[in-house]
């Protein structure tokens, strides 16, 4: 049963005169705390750009050209070996850091992932990003119903928010082309409605 919660107001006085948060940029002008979605077409690139991009974090590069910001960076990369892993390192650098973890198994969903995203929060203070590859492989259900898919990133969004880290969600696209982005992820739009932002990455 969903917890019941006390309706609050806040009249728009109050909502304009409370002073704005300046937006945090993880890689600037790109990624920042809460829920992201990079999707593409498989074997497209879609790891190699997530493991890019942690890296630029974890050594505090630069990544495409943006300035980052250093910190701890946990990439789940549940569909690789140590060895695919191995490979691609040492593709990309020749200084590994220690501040880019990797974890090849987790829990899924509603049974065990969302503590597992917390005890990486509280294993490196100064996390800023988890990299969720793929998203299916964290859901129990294979159900590509609005509600579903709302409810499940919507979930991984409240964690982020909490944590105050980001969270990149890798999703496939689908196999028809559109001209909006919105309908090339593959699912319902409760994927990108849910999410703060969403990258698509189009076919060659």
């Amino acid at each position: 049963m969903t917890k019941r919660i006390e309706i609050e107001f806040k009249s728009s006085v109050e909502i304009m005169n409370t002073p704005m948060k300046k937006r945090r940029f993880i890689v600037d002008e790109m990624i920042y705390p809460g829920l992201h979605v990079l999707s593409g077409d498989p074997k497209i690139g879609k790891s190699w750009m997530m493991m890019d991009m942690c890296l630029a974090i974890a050594k505090g590069e630069k990544f495409l050209g943006r300035k980052t910001e250093q910190g701890h960076v946990v990439y789940m990369a549940l569909e690789d070996t140590s060895d695919n892993l191995q490979t691609r390192m040492y593709e990309l650098t020749d200084e590994p850091t220690d501040n880019l973890q990797y974890v090849l198994l987790v829990n899924t969903l509603g049974n065990g992932l969302e503590d597992d995203l917390r005890k990486c929060k509280e294993t490196f203070s100064d996390l800023k990003l988890i990299v969720i590859d793929t998203l299916q492989k964290v859901r129990d259900t294979v159900d590509m119903k609005y509600g579903s898919d709302y409810k499940d990133v919507s979930t991984l969004k409240s964690i982020a928010d909490e944590l105050g880290i980001a969270i990149i969600l890798v999703h496939h696209n689908r196999k028809q082309q559109d001209s909006n982005p919105n309908n090339m992820i593959l699912g319902t739009n409760g994927i990108p409605g849910a999410s703060d932002g969403f990258l698509v990455l189009p076919r060659k």
